[in-house]
């Protein structure tokens, strides 16, 4: 039995059903859009675009209700039941205590990770933070930190949020989140920190590696398939939720997408690297070697 979802996947949810309702409704030939969705009502367009895809709840009910009555939903059971849904999507998330450091796009993310079945990612110029560890992470904020003109209570609070990520992903019980990830060997080459912290951050990855769950793949300097630019990452939510794709950008910023031909397009090029990358047994051994060259 799937463990009940947390606010992050119950917002996903109730959008998803939403739209769906939404798009089934013909208006002048043509699904319903959102600007007509709203009329009449005090939901803007865009509030209920984030409704839709999971970024924001109802905060007063009675937009819900209202919406529902628009979409011709009169059952009084069926509309409990988005009712209670929606109480479960504004509830306060783990996340939640973090808000003040986080950009929104990267709290909704840290949310649906959190609750994913299995991720899919790739990192070619750092560590996956999910692989991080604590001395590895502060290294990486503390060089972004005149760039990006944080504080030291920035860095501590993220390193700390980058702690529990990874153990609410890893060590969540009783099924953990299957996790693959491909690795850029010239991210792992960067020296971040110092020898001492590459050399127990190489530790940490063939330890990792080892687990059940875990699947990590080097993309080595010299291969001559496809790579992609960018950060990435692919998400199954199981349950019936679609597929999602995050991509980092040089701004920092975070864009997450469930469009069918984004992520068909992410997962494509995610395959090419796998057959582009060292197999996973090889790691361990890989990782060994770049301690033996600090």
């Amino acid at each position: 039995m799937a463990a009940k979802r947390g606010a992050t996947g119950r917002r996903l949810e109730l959008g998803l059903q939403l739209r769906g309702i939404r798009e089934s409704i013909v208006v002048n030939g043509r699904p319903m859009t959102r600007k007509h969705a709203v009329q009449g009502t005090k939901i803007s367009e865009a509030a209920l675009q984030r409704i839709e895809t999971g970024s924001l709840g109802f905060r007063n009910v009675g937009d819900l209700r209202k919406l529902l009555a628009k979409y011709g939903v009169d059952d009084e059971e069926t509309i409990e039941l988005f009712v209670e849904m929606n109480r479960d999507a504004t509830s306060q998330d783990w996340v939640t205590r973090y808000r003040g450091q986080l950009l929104p796009a990267m709290q909704g993310f840290v949310g649906i990770e959190a609750e994913a079945q299995e991720i899919r990612a790739y990192h070619p110029q750092v560590v996956h933070g999910l692989l991080q560890t604590k001395a590895y992470a502060e290294a990486i904020y503390e060089i972004e930190k005149p760039i990006e003109e944080t504080t030291s209570e920035f860095v501590r609070v993220n390193v700390a949020l980058r702690m529990e990520r990874k153990q609410r992903v890893l060590e969540r019980e009783p099924d953990p989140v299957k996790l693959w990830v491909i690795l850029g060997e010239a991210g792992l080459r960067y020296a971040i920190g110092g020898p001492d912290v590459m050399r127990e951050q190489y530790e940490e990855i063939t330890r990792l590696a080892k687990l059940d769950h875990v699947t990590i793949q080097v993309l080595p300097v010299n291969g001559r398939g496809y790579r992609a630019s960018s950060d990435l990452a692919i998400l199954d939510l199981g349950d019936g939720l679609p597929l999602m794709a995050q991509v980092d950008n040089a701004w920092g910023a975070v864009s997450t997408s469930d469009k069918p031909k984004e992520v068909a397009r992410f997962t494509r090029g995610f395959n090419q690297m796998i057959s582009s990358a060292l197999p996973s047994e090889e790691t361990p051994e890989f990782m060994q070697r770049l301690a033996r060259e600090l």
